[in-house]
Formats: C-alpha cells, sequence, structure tokens
C-alpha cells in the first residue's frame, strides 16, 4: 500500500507545501555559503596542483624512475670473480680470475632495449602529467557548470516563490482561485527542490576537484572563480606528428623486439676469460701462469623459455600499439565531433534563450495584468530554465571538448 499525497485542497496541504518550502530554501541558502567560505582558486591553479600533487602524475613519475633504474642496471658489468683452490697434487695452490666478457652483442643489444623502455616511459609521463592537467581542467568545467545550474535555481526559486505570492494576493483580491494558488505553490517547491539538489550537486563536484587536485576532502576547501564562458578554439591544434600515446607504444615494441635479440644471442652466455697463477710445486721454483676460456654448452638448455617469453611480449606490445593508435584517432574523431556539435548548439542556444527569456517575462506580465493564465505562466517558465540549463550543458562540453583535443595534439617533439 502506496503512501497517500497530502491534501492540497486545503488549508492544511498549503501549510505543508509551504514548510517544504522554508526547508528547502535554507538548505539552498546554506551550502553555497559554505562553498564561497573557502580559498578561490582559479583553472590554472587547479590544474598546476594537479600535476604537482594530483596522485596520477606521482604513478607516472615513478614508472620513469623505475625505467632509470633498468637502464643503469643494464649498463652495468659483471663483476669478476676470485677462486682459490688447494689441491693435494702439486702445484697445491691456485689462484684462478674469471672476467666475463660479452663477445656476442647481448650486453648491447639489453642497453638500447633499456633505452627505448625509458624513453616510452618519458613520453608515458609526459601524457600523464598533461592527462592530470586534463582532468583537472575538466573537474573544473564541471564545477563551474554546477555553479551556473546553482545560480540558475536558486533564481528560479525565488521566481516561483514571487509567482506564488502574487497568485495568492490575486486569490484574495477575487481575481484568481484556490487552483491557482495550489498550481504556484507546487511549481516554488519543486523549485526549490531542484536548488536544494543542485547546491549538493555543486559541493560534490568540489570534492571531486579536489580530488584531481591532491587535496583532502574532509571538508569543502576551495571554490572555483573563472567564468564558464565559450572557449577559445581558433589554432593550437594541429595533429601534426604522433601523439604521445602511440610514440610511447612505439618505443616499448622496439624495446620488447630488441630484447627478442638479446635472449636470442644469450645461447653462449655468459662468456669468461681465465687467468691464474699456480704455485706450491717443489720441483718447480717460482709462480707457475695459467689462462683459459670458459664457454657454455647449450646441451640441457637452449634458452627457450625466455625467448618465449620475450616473444610473448614483443606481440602483446605489437598489439599495444595498435591499440593506442585506435583509442588515440577515436578519442581525436570523437572530440572534434563533440567540440563541433558543442559550438554549433550553442550558437542556436543564444538565440533561444533570449527569445524564451521574452516569452517568459511577456507571459508573467500578461498573467499580472489577467490577460492569461497561470498554466501558461508556468510551461513558459519551464522552457526558459531548460533552454538556459542546456546552454550551460553545451559550453561545459565545449570546453571539456577542446581540452581533450589539446591533450592529444602533444607530441615527442613538442614542449
Amino acid at each position: 500500500m502506496g503512501l497517500a499525497p497530502p491534501n492540497l485542497s486545503s488549508r492544511r496541504g498549503v501549510n505543508f507545501l509551504m514548510l517544504s518550502l522554508v526547508r528547502a530554501t535554507v538548505l539552498v541558502s546554506f551550502l553555497p555559503a559554505v562553498a564561497r567560505s573557502q580559498q578561490p582558486v582559479t583553472r590554472q591553479q587547479a590544474v598546476e596542483l594537479a600535476v604537482t600533487r594530483g596522485a596520477r602524475a606521482a604513478v607516472a613519475r615513478a614508472d620513469t624512475l623505475v625505467a632509470s633504474a633498468q637502464l643503469l642496471t643494464t649498463r652495468q658489468r659483471d663483476n669478476p670473480s676470485v677462486a682459490m683452490t688447494y689441491s693435494k697434487s702439486t702445484p697445491n695452490y691456485h689462484e684462478i680470475v674469471d672476467l666475463p666478457i660479452d663477445l656476442t652483442g647481448v650486453r648491447s643489444a639489453r642497453i638500447r632495449s633499456a633505452e627505448a623502455t625509458r624513453l616510452a616511459s618519458q613520453y608515458r609521463f609526459r601524457f600523464e602529467r598533461a592527462a592530470a592537467a586534463l582532468d583537472a581542467d575538466t573537474t573544473y568545467t564541471r564545477a563551474l557548470a554546477a555553479f551556473e545550474h546553482l545560480r540558475l535555481s536558486r533564481r528560479n526559486a525565488k521566481d516561483a516563490d514571487s509567482l506564488r505570492r502574487m497568485a495568492v494576493v490575486r486569490r484574495d483580491a477575487g481575481d484568481a482561485s484556490e487552483l491557482d494558488v495550489l498550481l504556484a505553490t507546487v511549481n516554488a517547491g519543486q523549485a526549490a527542490n531542484q536548488a536544494a539538489a543542485d547546491s549538493l550537486t555543486y559541493v560534490s563536484t568540489l570534492f571531486d576537484l579536489q580530488v584531481v587536485m591532491g587535496l583532502d576532502t574532509d571538508r569543502v576547501s576551495v571554490t572555483p572563480v573563472d567564468s564558464l564562458t565559450l572557449p577559445a578554439t581558433s589554432g593550437g591544434v594541429s595533429f601534426a606528428g604522433r601523439a604521445l600515446p602511440i610514440a610511447a607504444a612505439e618505443q616499448a615494441l622496439i624495446a620488447a623486439d630488441l630484447w627478442v635479440r638479446a635472449q636470442r644471442r644469450s645461447l653462449l652466455t655468459p662468456l669468461s676469460v681465465q687467468a691464474g697463477i699456480e704455485h706450491g710445486d717443489p720441483s718447480e721454483h717460482g709462480i707457475l701462469p695459467t689462462i683459459g676460456l670458459s664457454i657454455p654448452l647449450p646441451i640441457l638448455n637452449r634458452n627457450r623459455g625466455p625467448i618465449a617469453l620475450a616473444e610473448a611480449e614483443r606481440e602483446r606490445a605489437r598489439a599495444e600499439l595498435s591499440l593506442a593508435r585506435f583509442e588515440t584517432q577515436s578519442a581525436i574523431g570523437r572530440a572534434i565531433r563533440s567540440r563541433n556539435l558543442a559550438l554549433e548548439k550553442i550558437q542556436r542556444d543564444r538565440v533561444l534563450v533570449e527569445s524564451a527569456t521574452r516569452v517568459a517575462a511577456m507571459s508573467l506580465t500578461a498573467y499580472r495584468e489577467g490577460a492569461q493564465g497561470l498554466p501558461a505562466v508556468l510551461e513558459a517558465q519551464r522552457n526558459a530554465r531548460e533552454i538556459l540549463s542546456q546552454y550551460i550543458d553545451d559550453l561545459a562540453q565545449a570546453w571539456i571538448a577542446t581540452a581533450t583535443l589539446r591533450l592529444y595534439d602533444l607530441t615527442p617533439t613538442t614542449q
């Protein structure tokens, strides 16, 4: 059995709606005041904090440190070893130095593979920094859009309450019915509830912004101060070179191919030169020199496992390169379409906003003069609200798409 709605045909129902309206109004006036009391932050400041303190850029920075350590490891040469033995037969004492050498080019292939891996990590680091900046820029835009929605809903709630009071005055004067008062009261309550919901949405986007900026989220501590205007879309995006994800995937494939080459050359490693001395033979006076060459015999182990693993890694790197190209092209195409569509809608929205605002104002004037009914006024105001809300969303979408295009326009040669 469902809950029965309050009896709106009675004074008690009107009082119930008035109480709900007051509660929603108090919530609307409280939440924005909390946000406004915090530290103002510009878009550029939000981006800089996201790059320097954000978790995404920190992970990419650690990736470059790992790649640099791998390169340092591959450049190191193996330490020589010393073997000191004693035998009962003469000469009794043997001291032999074993020095590993690289005659097959394994070390050079490993070094070049590590260099390609480090270069790939540097490209990924630059892209992740730019992606962290994009996250902050996008979240900042959404926060601005949420604030504009809040301003619109608060203004709508104020206008709806004024219309309700107007309906009460006209009813008391005998120019309107009780139904007009009920309709105006319901409309005012809905407007106040929408304003309260937009207040919570705005605060939620502020918390999201603090997350990407690397700030604590136990309380609201930032407030965007920039304006949500039409973004600059002319120039700055050329897509003349390889995007950073593609360049990083290409270097990863080069590194994997070199690693396969190094594993295939490892059949005769480790080679080593041995040199030493023998002494302790009574029949031989002095020290006897010894020299030799240690060559592994690939009989039991032909390095099949590491070679197969390296070839599998190469196939995965090749597949990741194809995926990076596909995803990059798809993201660019999607961002271009989204930006162009948003800009086209913005041009139409400007005309529609002006027309709808005039219609709403004219309908309110006609109702005040008794030339038009209340339902027509409510419909005109609803249309104006929806069109202006769509205009705000289209502006935010244009900002997000433009920032995305700048991200994928970064190449290894850009600074």
